[in-house]
């Protein structure tokens, strides 16, 4: 495993880059294509491009996975565990991957993605890369053992992402629908969700799934990274 991994992570990594440039282009030839003032606005359209947690999740774990997998090439004579920035990178990205893959196979799988993206796309995004990161927390060989403190820079991210998501919305007009305002998802938006009351619902859910995904990766991590020490002293 540990000869083949790196290259795993790299093939995941451009097949997760291909994906996201696949769908940043049907979202900007359909900015191109549209008749109305606000559908045809080519920076808005790219800004909401990646506003979407779903992308900006999938960037961090291309650029981990690029990280982690050159890292490994070049240090393959070595069985010293992951240096810690990149074993937090990793863990954040892992993190993130698997709680979108939850979120969008509990809440919008079956949401229609006509126009915006097409199936391989989707998948790859939503499932694929997810569990691959899946698959490197449990099995990628020299983890490192972090500590627990690498929950609250986890946790940042998401928060920021909220806020960000919150207060953008209502400057925004939908491209799609005219609408004066831009939620990037359905649970988000106090209009579908009958208030912001049902929206904070989804917010702390959501939350707390990232708290938890985050002590999980964080928890094997440990693990398995105390069992690698055990094992080489």
């Amino acid at each position: 495993m540990k000869t083949w991994w790196p290259y795993l992570r790299l093939a995941a990594a451009a097949l997760g880059a291909a994906a996201i440039v696949r769908q940043l282009a049907l979202a900007i030839t359909n900015a191109m294509a549209a008749e109305t003032p606000w559908g045809s606005h080519l920076p808005t359209v790219i800004a909401n491009f990646f506003s979407y947690f779903t992308i900006l999740s999938n960037l961090l774990a291309v650029i981990a996975l690029v990280i982690g997998g050159v890292w490994m090439l070049r240090t393959r004579r070595s069985a010293t565990a992951e240096p810690a920035w990149m074993g937090t990178l990793l863990a954040c990205a892992s993190t993130y991957m698997i709680v979108t893959g939850i979120v969008y196979n509990l809440l919008l799988r079956g949401i229609s993605i006509a126009g915006i993206s097409d199936v391989w796309t989707n998948e790859t995004l939503h499932v694929v890369i997810p569990l691959v990161m899946l698959a490197d927390v449990l099995l990628a060989p020299r983890r490192r053992a972090l500590p627990w403190g690498a929950l609250l820079v986890a946790v940042t991210f998401p928060i920021v992402w909220a806020v960000y998501t919150l207060l953008r919305a209502n400057l925004i007009t939908g491209p799609a629908t005219g609408n004066p305002w831009w939620y990037p998802y359905p649970f988000l938006d106090p209009h579908l969700q009958g208030g912001y009351l049902g929206v904070i619902g989804y917010i702390v859910g959501i939350a707390a799934a990232i708290v938890a995904v985050a002590a999980g990766v964080v928890w094997v991590g440990r693990r398995r990274g105390a069992r690698v020490y055990r094992n080489t002293v």
